[in-house]
């Protein structure tokens, strides 16, 4: 699939990714609209997302957002849901559903296709990776460039992964061929941190346990800390990789309170643990390696009830 074929006589193009959208969703979404926004100008092509974190806000046109997902557009001729199925759009799947035409681009194994037209590739680094696939090169530039490579940077960890594939790192050199400064772009989204972000990370391994012989590390910010220290859920992003980092832990937990008994839940492995699967038990999904859910209950046994599921990977039990 090529998006130029499938743009003859579109008008009105919508374009949006999951709820409380990441790096990939981000880059995918905003390279996906300022390349029909240059290549298309009599086009009317809006972005629906919510909030954006405040290291991803260099990503040209990010101004142009739409976060109230409000338009007077009664269907858009196209709309393009990016790095999920329609179920995670939040407020923008009802936009989805009465667009004419429907594509959905994605990378995670969870997701079947929820649209007309479907490229679904479970073993690509990312969406940006796919929305790539299908842009005409000649037609990219710079800033497109630097939103699709931030994105892929994000879902890689900084191509560390092993969702990175040859194809990834021969993307990603065309990508930085643009000329964008891409060690910066690196050190700003992936490891610059405020004063703040680094005072929850300390207080999150600080308070952190390890359980299972040490292969499993817990942490939890409760919603006192957060407003303690004044911080939004995008404070936390991150904390959980720095857990995985912990020498001989396969599997890390890390989870923050949204709202008394309402637990969003990040869970990052090292191979030894089908965290998507761990994820997908309590409705939430992801990759192999990353995953998260949301989980109702109190802090205690929203570990229990996931950690039971860990145990039964790493320890190859039936409970």
């Amino acid at each position: 699939m090529k998006i130029d074929e499938q743009m003859t006589g579109i008008k009105t193009v919508g374009i949006s990714g999951h709820v409380r959208p990441d790096g990939d969703c981000i880059g995918s979404c905003m390279g996906m609209y300022l390349y029909l926004k240059k290549n298309y100008p009599d086009a009317r092509v809006d972005v629906f997302l919510e909030e954006i974190p405040p290291e991803l806000e260099f990503i040209a046109d990010i101004d142009k957002v739409n976060h109230d997902f409000s338009t007077d557009v009664k269907a858009y001729d196209l709309f393009i849901c990016l790095d999920c199925g329609k179920e995670r759009l939040g407020d923008a799947e009802k936009i989805f559903d009465v667009a004419i035409k429907k594509i959905n681009i994605d990378h995670h194994v969870s997701n079947s296709g929820t649209g007309d037209l479907n490229y679904i590739v479970p073993s690509a680094s990312s969406s940006c990776e796919l929305v790539y696939d299908i842009l005409d090169v000649d037609k990219i530039d710079i800033e497109i460039a630097k939103a699709l490579y931030t994105g892929m940077v994000t879902d890689t960890g900084v191509f560390k992964y092993n969702n990175t594939s040859p194809k990834t790192m021969r993307i990603a050199a065309e990508l930085i061929s643009y000329g964008f400064d891409f060690g910066s772009l690196i050190d700003h989204v992936f490891y610059e941190k405020t004063y703040l972000q680094n005072q929850i990370l300390g207080r999150a391994l600080l308070e952190s346990i390890r359980i299972m012989d040490g292969r499993c590390i817990v942490s939890v910010v409760s919603r006192q800390s957060m407003d303690f220290y004044g911080a939004k859920s995008s404070d936390l992003d991150g904390i959980v990789n720095q857990l995985l980092l912990t020498i001989g832990v396969d599997c890390a937990l890390f989870m923050y309170e949204m709202e008394p008994l309402v637990y969003k839940v990040s869970l990052r492995s090292n191979g030894a643990v089908d965290v998507a699967s761990v994820a997908e038990v309590f409705g939430g999904g992801g990759h192999v390696r990353a995953a998260g859910c949301i989980v109702n209950g109190t802090q205690h046994d929203v570990i229990n009830n996931i950690t039971k599921y860990i145990h039964q990977q790493l320890y190859k039990t039936v409970m």
